[in-house]
């Protein structure tokens, strides 16, 4: 006669949770019993420099990408930043001065979409100095958009930003930039640039497709497919 399998007694089943707890130490990579938690840092959120141009847009960015080029050159006839910062400046001065920019100089202000001119002036410490930066954004009268970023060396002025895009939306990401434009291939990219210590460069790149699928054609061999009442016979 085969004898049947021994059954171990129900104690020496215990969950090892529960044994854990009755011992007070900790799950392996767990917290033991009185240490504190490290708090947990929050993320920035994206914080629209111009509301009235701002939309929905993509908050994650895509890939990484990057260049290496020559040190920003200093603005040949700027106006000098003297205590205020680049705050104490006229915005359409340093525009004057910058040979990229200069045409939209004499635009005047605007406060909203749909005209040709400069947006109202933008301050940001985008490199962590403590001191602002003067963000700039011209709209022309084709939909496009000239956007530049100028910091302060001293007493002199440096572009350290410029890019050109199609209804064209700015927001803050802690320190960053996210620029979102709609190139004409009818897609939505967004760009987020980062001080590298020289410049703001491309760090997160993303494009995106939103077009309408077209409507799936009839099936031909489907009675009454087209248009009729089929046979009936």
């Amino acid at each position: 006669m085969s004898r049947s399998p021994r059954r171990l007694p129900a104690v020496a089943a215990l969950p090892c949770a529960a044994a854990l707890a009755l011992a007070g130490c900790a799950a392996p990579g767990g917290l033991a019993a009185g240490e504190p938690v490290a708090p947990a840092s929050p993320q920035p959120r994206p914080q629209a420099l111009w509301p009235a141009w701002a939309d929905d847009s993509p908050k994650a960015p895509g890939a990484a990408t990057g260049t290496r080029q020559a040190p920003p050159a200093a603005l040949a006839d700027a106006p000098e930043v003297g205590p205020g910062g680049l705050a104490g400046l006229k915005a359409a001065d340093v525009v004057r001065a910058d040979p990229r920019m200069r045409l939209f100089a004499d635009k005047g202000t605007i406060n909203a979409p749909g005209r040709s001119g400069l947006r109202p002036p933008a301050y940001l410490d985008l490199t962590g100095d403590g001191q602002d930066e003067l963000v700039v954004a011209a709209d022309t009268e084709t939909g496009r958009t000239a956007l530049s970023v100028y910091t302060a060396r001293g007493k002199r002025i440096v572009p350290v930003l410029f890019t050109l895009g199609r209804r064209m939306a700015v927001e803050s990401l802690g320190r960053d930039l996210l620029v979102r434009t709609a190139p004409d291939d009818g897609s939505e990219q967004a760009v987020r640039y980062h001080w590298d210590g020289e410049r703001m460069t491309v760090v997160n790149e993303e494009r995106r497709y939103n077009k309408t699928l077209p409507s799936p054609a009839p099936d031909a061999s489907a009675p009454g497919a087209d248009g009729g009442a089929g046979d009936s016979r």
